[in-house]
């Protein structure tokens, strides 16, 4: 195994125990709920966007009890999207993470909360002391999150997307789509660490720069492996968006010129660490790590 990827498990060991802390085991009527939401919170995923939170925060020396928890909360969001993101209503997905999806598991109205009550948590947790005790580096923390993850970044994403299924899209509107998607959450994810570490602008400005090209090369791996990968490596159901007639990255550009571009973004993205040096390396790491991915 490379030291990548044990860093990446490293940090995905240190986040899960968080969320285990952060997410305890319910009685009662409402220990179904919590079971559902444990399920689904922690039952697998690489945490590449905790990654990025630590990755960034290290930049700054920020305090590692901070930059876990803002993690957390980022990861809550991101396995809310998926809950939601594979409901019958969505995507209708019975597969997810190797495992049944959550409305598969349990029920759609159970999977419904557990959605809801992961994404409330993400913004309890960065609210709290514990998280920062500069009350306006919280405050950043939970405006930013509530962006990328709203009608401007994430849920609007995926509405884009639902109507995608019934009208033909070009490059520049997938583009759009994506940024949104699945782009913003990224974005959020690099921009953490700036937030908690109170960075300066230019800081700022390298890590758009960063997630921005990141976050499309992401999107068009996950496009090759829908039409290259098998539900066995990827974990979940592939070949959906060819079937449903979707315009994707791929079906515009074809395989090896998605690639390309995914590669492109890839050195793009790395360039725009150059001010960081060597303390950046995760980052450019995990940059190349996106871009070989095969799950």
């Amino acid at each position: 195994m490379s030291d990548f990827n044990l860093s990446l498990d490293s940090v995905a060991r240190s986040v899960n125990s968080t969320m285990d802390k952060l997410l305890p085991a319910g009685k009662g009527p409402g220990g179904v709920l919590m079971e559902a939401i444990r399920y689904s919170a922690l039952g697998g995923g690489k945490r590449v966007r905790p990654f990025m939170v630590i990755a960034s925060s290290s930049l700054f020396n920020v305090d590692e009890r901070y930059a876990l928890r803002a993690a957390a909360a980022v990861e809550m969001v991101h396995c809310y999207s998926l809950i939601h993101d594979d409901l019958p209503a969505m995507d209708d997905d019975d597969l997810r993470r190797g495992q049944p999806t959550c409305h598969v598991k349990y029920d759609e109205a159970t999977a419904i909360l557990a959605g809801d009550a992961l994404l409330t948590k993400a913004f309890e947790v960065l609210a709290d002391k514990k998280t920062h005790p500069d009350a306006v580096v919280r405050a950043e923390l939970v405006l930013e999150l509530a962006r990328a993850a709203g009608d401007e970044g994430m849920v609007g994403g995926q509405m884009l997307d639902l109507r995608a299924e019934h009208s033909t899209l070009d490059v520049p509107q997938i583009t759009r789509l994506q940024r949104m998607k699945t782009g913003a959450l990224i974005q959020v994810s690099c921009e953490f660490g700036a937030i908690l570490g109170k960075a300066t602008e230019g800081a700022h400005h390298a890590l758009r720069g960063y997630s921005h090209d990141l976050g499309l090369a992401f999107q068009i791996v996950d496009d090759l492996l829908d039409v290259e990968g098998s539900p066995e490596e990827v974990g979940k159901q592939t070949g959906k968006d060819q079937e449903a007639g979707k315009a994707t990255f791929v079906s515009l550009l074809g395989i090896e010129r998605a690639r390309e571009q995914a590669d492109l973004l890839c050195d793009q993205a790395i360039e725009h660490l150059e001010i960081f040096a060597k303390k950046a390396d995760p980052l450019r790491d995990l940059a190349r790590f996106v871009v070989k991915r095969r799950a």
